[in-house]
């Protein structure tokens, strides 16, 4: 994907890791989020990458070839699809807009388009289907359509291209919930625009707000990303990927016995959880921190995935930790703080709101003795 300039400049802060096209915030982080939250601002989001799968046999195809049934939905409905490892592994995320009868429109987290094309590339076989990259468009986050905010529409906001609406935390048709719903969640929708009249407006701050606020909201509302929550290791009952993302009741996929015999047998062997952190010290979590039980000098049973300072909430962040960690056990969270003079980890005391739980299978039928 071609570097983008981010839409407005003037006073913003750029992002990092994967979010580094786009600004973090233009130095209001919290009026940011409130406006946010009050459906008067999107966010930049041109760092996501889109991909067109369209032709005869495309929602029939993609049924096939991925996680999730395209076939038979209507044209502007929303859904999510996974792309999993023979073995059950989470390789691919991306969320589905329905464009047309036969055409549907994939959008990913950055670096990740290029790994979901091969894939669709290598499974084309004989179908009638088109893949093409779509960098002519860019995407507007926000908790509603951006072409229904009065202050963009005075912009002169170009027509929508796709608008897709995130399900969860609904359980979709043939998804599994795998543990209780977020409080007052706010919700998610990606508004798709053409990328050249959009740069073309005369954007200002009051409209805007940055990658911090959208992360804040996001960690609140226990949605997994894939550039931040899934590794090489990630199947989707970890992440409650099953919601939205994988439908258990279709016909062969790859991955499917890993999905069945979890779902019906088994446990993840390990689960995603919200922290809420101690903001006493004045020092924020970062993606990558350790986890520990029984405090700092404790065991290790997991990771920080992502980090934010909500406006009503205080410092949250996502983790990825063991199963056997008791759901009401209190965590220990590791911070890096230092300069050009030295580095020193500091310990943030948090407590678990769960997202992922143990899942109740019932009495097992009896086996006869050999």
């Amino acid at each position: 994907m071609s570097e983008r300039a981010p839409l407005l400049r003037h006073g913003a802060i750029l992002a990092d890791g994967a979010d580094a096209a786009v600004p973090a915030h233009y130095g209001e982080l919290l009026r940011e989020q409130r406006r946010l939250l009050g459906g008067r601002a999107v966010v930049d989001l041109g760092q996501l990458e889109l991909l067109e799968v369209s032709g005869p046999d495309a929602m029939t195809w993609l049924t096939t070839v991925t996680s999730q049934v395209l076939t038979g939905r209507e044209v502007g409905e929303s859904t999510a699809l996974a792309v999993l490892s023979p073995q059950g592994r989470v390789e691919h995320l991306a969320s589905a807009a329905i464009t047309g009868p036969d055409a549907a429109l994939l959008i990913t987290d950055p670096g990740h388009r290029a790994g979901l094309r091969r894939y669709l590339e290598m499974m084309r076989f004989a179908a009638r289907v088109e893949i093409t990259d779509r960098d002519d468009l860019r995407v507007l986050g926000g908790v509603r359509r951006a072409d229904e905010i009065p202050a963009l529409v005075e912009l002169g906001l170009p027509e929508a291209a796709a608008v897709w609406t995130d399900p969860w935390p609904a359980v979709a048709p043939g998804g599994v919930a795998y543990g209780p719903d977020p409080e007052d969640p706010a919700g998610w929708v990606l508004t798709v625009l053409p990328a050249e009249a959009l740069a073309a407006l005369p954007w200002h701050r009051d409209v805007l707000a940055g990658m911090h606020a959208a992360e804040a909201l996001r960690i609140a509302d226990h949605r997994p990303r894939h550039a931040t929550e899934v590794d090489e290791r990630s199947i989707p009952h970890e992440l409650d990927l099953l919601r939205t993302a994988v439908h258990t009741a279709k016909g062969c996929y790859r991955g499917q016995e890993t999905v069945a015999k979890v779902l019906n047998l088994g446990q993840p062997p390990r689960r995603l959880v919200m922290l809420h952190l101690d903001g006493s010290q004045d020092v924020p979590a970062a993606a990558g921190g350790p986890v520990h039980l029984g405090g700092p000098e404790g065991k290790p049973v997991g990771t920080v995935t992502s980090a934010a300072v909500h406006v009503d909430l205080g410092p949250i962040a996502l983790a990825v930790v063991r199963r056997a960690v008791p759901v009401d056990a209190p965590l220990s969270v590791g911070v890096t703080v230092g300069d050009e003079h030295g580095q020193q980890q500091l310990w943030l005391d948090a407590s678990q709101e769960p997202i992922v739980l143990e899942r109740e299978h019932g009495a097992r039928p009896q086996t006869p003795r050999l």
